[in-house]
């Protein structure tokens, strides 16, 4: 279960807002109407009890999908400039991550309860997967910070037509590429998410200031907060807004604030206990399992159980300070990339993120590398030799993009590679 204690500032900083640092005192923060400006910022967390595939597992579809494919870098798979000359390979990842396979969580379903109530006021995420939608929270509540699978278009910057639906499933179900159907293009077409290469999309830019300048409670939930600039958000909240993290563990300042509660723990388990305070768990636990139904509802479920055991025997391993250690030991490695973002349109083109994914890939791969420079001569040999088939150049010499790399702290995803780029951005969240 998960802790509800900041574990930064000490017990003698009393709260300005709260009556403590506890989901008690944020439930009656809202019950009696002080909260009626919610802003919610989620991340590839809220999204693992849906059964999105997790990259850091070789094992999955994924992993074994983006081995096959032989790209020049883990990362190519999402650079603009790499789809312009092949866009086989990421038909090939979307085929395995496109909406419709995968159900909300109860933490999905917590968030659009909040806005049937009134008391959402906007959802940032990092997330591609467009959960929050089919969860039911309205379109004009969402800000979808590194872009999504929900709309797609022409990459072709004379024409940048909008594709249909019902003809991008079909293609993307059979992992085939889309193209242009207007009179006269026929160039590539891509989902709206933010590749290397691209700039964030403007409603970001435009929306980015609300938890500034109007958010009376800040709720965090599963992201790593180490993508900038979506990063940077919680750290705009003004001193007194209280923020909420549900996280399996202490995320970028979330806990030094003496407003600040840390729900540590699954997402799942945190918004329950929150739910449980507010008086709404059981119209919560009813809204989900109508919109999942009751099969799915308790493979999650399952899956949440399993998780946490796994947890507790891992812990069980591991001493309680060397925990500790690790803890401040990452919050210390990232303190100087910890600043608000400028989130205006000062930021250059290449701060274009292209979330964790890239780098988690990058990770897998290097394992696959290791564990085949170990294996004999013939199981090498079964290995495919083909590469992935090349798709022919769009042609659009008007296209200008700055390609300049843009580093943030993540670590274990340099490289000295030559084929590669100098230095990564991070990539939209899954």
């Amino acid at each position: 279960m998960g802790q509800e204690a900041s574990n930064h500032v000490g017990e003698s900083t009393l709260p300005q807002t709260l009556e403590n640092r506890s989901l008690e005192a944020v439930a009656k923060l809202i019950l009696e109407g002080k909260a009626r400006h919610i802003i919610a910022l989620t991340g590839a967390g809220i999204s693992t009890a849906a059964g999105i595939p997790d990259f850091r597992s070789p094992k999955t579809g994924l992993y074994a999908n983006l081995r096959r494919l032989n790209l020049p870098y883990a990362e190519a798979v999402f650079s603009i400039d790499f789809f312009r000359e092949n866009p086989h390979p990421f038909y090939i990842l979307a085929k395995e991550l496109y909406p419709g396979q995968f159900h909300p969580t109860v933490s999905h379903a917590f968030l659009a309860l909040l806005s049937d109530k009134g008391l959402l006021r906007m959802l940032f995420t990092q997330n591609i997967d467009c959960l929050e939608r089919a969860a039911g929270v309205p379109e004009d509540r969402i800000v979808e910070a590194h872009g999504s699978f929900a709309t797609q278009r022409c990459i072709n910057l004379d024409c940048r037509a909008p594709y249909p639906d019902k003809e991008m499933r079909e293609h993307v179900q059979d992992a085939r590429v889309p193209r242009c159907t207007q009179p006269g293009c026929g160039a590539l077409v891509k989902p709206d998410i933010v590749f290397f290469g691209e700039s964030l999309p403007p409603r970001f830019h435009e929306l980015g200031r609300l938890p500034a300048t109007d958010a009376d409670l800040v709720l965090v939930l599963g992201t790593s907060l180490t993508v900038y600039p979506f990063a940077g958000l919680p750290t705009m909240a003004p001193a007194h807004v209280p923020r909420v993290l549900f996280n399996r563990e202490a995320v970028g300042d979330l806990g030094s604030r003496a407003d600040d509660v840390l729900a540590l723990g699954s997402c799942d388990t945190g918004v329950r206990k929150l739910a449980d305070a507010l008086g709404w768990r059981e119209e919560l636990e009813e809204r989900w399992r109508q919109l999942v139904g009751d099969a799915e509802a308790d493979r999650q479920l399952s899956q949440e159980e399993l998780l946490a055991q796994a947890e507790s025997r891992s812990r069980s391993s591991s001493s309680s300070s060397d925990n500790r250690d690790y803890s401040d030991s990452d919050s210390d490695s990232r303190k100087d990339n910890d600043q608000p973002p400028e989130i205006g349109g000062a930021l250059p083109l290449a701060e274009a993120e292209v979330n964790e994914i890239a780098s988690e890939i990058a990770a897998v791969l290097k394992l696959d590398d290791a564990d085949e420079e170990a294996e004999p001569e013939t199981e090498k040999a079964d290995q495919p030799e083909t590469k992935a088939e090349k798709a022919d150049p769009v042609e659009d010499n008007k296209t200008v993009v700055d390609t300049t790399p843009h580093r943030t702290e993540d670590a274990g995803t340099t490289d000295s590679d030559d084929t590669k780029p100098a230095q990564l951005v991070d990539k939209p969240q899954i």
